[in-house]
């Protein structure tokens, strides 16, 4: 017990020396002079938690050692997975109709993260390489659009593929300096290349506009007809060809709608993939590599093609991305995008579609929701992450794969 207590004493300790510079110092500004108070209340209370949690631990962790036997994980088998499948996309087409406009703009970015964690999910679930910088191909993407209509002025119809396409190939470029490397180095070579793809984006000023971006990018166009109040020089609104009175909430059910049709088609493209030999060559590279090359595969051109085809579905995201905001900036795509769309891939579970998808709807949709604790979000998401990794290490949804069991 005494030796638990000063491991309990000490942990405090060090909890303060954290806590005082992030949380316990304030800054007061009167006129020309600046203050720092210090925040005694808490800087004590954290340190007193932390005290509590360690001298409690070993009891929690008993606990949950005899109770662990007696939970089953529920997975998802074949059936289960269309039902619930089914029952998504019912529930999204039906959305727009009955919310208010933030409530769509919500669902909107849900489906731009359930397309990036979607394409990140071949890359990690399936093929098994860590990527931290998949956010570049998301900027890759995103900046296609953005450039071709500033320069070339070309609309979101030909941008969109051409998106895709730019996206994918600088994932096959990224694919050849990693085919040798595995485990943490290639985190640190991919995490590496997206902040290149940033730092690029910020210093190109001349083409990119540097950290100020591109501002002015035009909605997506209906057939050609531009969804506007007033239509430019010489064109027709789509809602004059229909003969609709404009409103604004037609343009977000129109971009909320489009955004569904790309999410859509990246998860029956990527289901299918998984089914085929390619997918099946990525499930063999990610259990064992030696093994795989053993078999007669060529593991070159298997990290290859998962990289481009997860490139390819950031591309298209950044490029939709671009349409919505109206603007880029290099400030849309750091780190700490990474790492959301890696989190809704782990806490969806490793290689779970399904999985991804109700991730992705968490981790956005309760930020948004709890918007009076948004000094705390990281800090939620960090305790969260570590909470799952501890007692659901295989995600919320995990997958559960074709097996056949002999009787013994």
């Amino acid at each position: 017990m005494v030796s638990r207590i000063k491991t309990a004493f000490f942990a405090a300790i060090i909890a303060g020396i954290i806590i005082a510079p992030v949380f316990g110092l304030q800054i007061l500004r009167v006129g020309m002079t600046t203050t720092i108070v210090p925040e005694w209340n808490m800087i004590f209370r954290g340190m007193a938690i932390v005290f509590v949690f360690h001298l409690v631990r070993p009891y929690i962790a008993s606990l949950l050692s005899r109770k662990r036997r007696k939970v089953s994980l529920p997975t998802i088998d074949e059936r289960g997975r269309k039902m619930l499948t089914f029952l998504l996309i019912a529930i999204a087409l039906v959305w727009p109709f009955f919310s208010g406009r933030s409530q769509i703009d919500i669902a909107t970015l849900v489906l731009i993260y359930v397309m990036l964690g979607l394409g990140l999910n071949i890359v990690v679930g399936y093929a098994g390489l860590l990527d931290l910088g998949f956010v570049g191909f998301y900027a890759v993407g995103a900046y296609t659009y953005a450039l071709m209509y500033h320069w070339l002025g070309l609309g979101f119809w030909w941008a969109l593929p051409c998106a895709g396409v730019m996206a994918g190939i600088f994932g096959y470029v990224l694919g050849f300096p990693v085919l040798r490397l595995r485990g943490d180095y290639l985190a640190i070579v991919t995490l590496g290349f997206g902040e290149i793809i940033r730092l690029l984006l910020i210093n190109l000023y001349d083409i990119t506009g540097g950290p100020d971006g591109i501002s002015g990018i035009p909605k997506p166009s209906v057939f050609g007809y531009p969804m506007l109040r007033r239509a430019p020089e010489g064109e027709t609104t789509f809602h004059d060809l229909v003969g609709w009175t404009f409103n604004n909430q037609d343009v977000i059910i129109y971009l909320y709608m489009l955004a569904l049709a790309l999410a859509l088609i990246t998860f029956f493209v990527s289901n299918r993939l998984i089914r085929m030999p390619v997918g099946r060559a990525w499930e063999a590279l990610r259990e064992d590599e030696i093994a795989c090359r053993s078999l007669g595969l060529n593991p070159t051109g298997i990290k290859l093609s998962a990289f481009t085809i997860g490139a390819t579905f950031a591309g298209f995201g950044g490029a939709f991305f671009a349409a919505r905001q109206g603007i880029v900036n290099p400030e849309s795509f750091g780190f700490i995008e990474s790492a959301l769309i890696l989190a809704i891939v782990v806490l969806g579970g490793m290689g779970s579609q399904i999985g991804v998808i109700l991730a992705a709807i968490l981790l956005t949709v309760v930020p948004e929701v709890a918007r009076g604790f948004a000094e705390y979000r990281m800090l939620v998401f960090g305790l969260v992450m570590v909470l799952m990794m501890i007692w659901r290490p295989q995600g919320l949804l995990p997958v559960k794969r074709p097996q056949v069991e002999l009787k013994t």
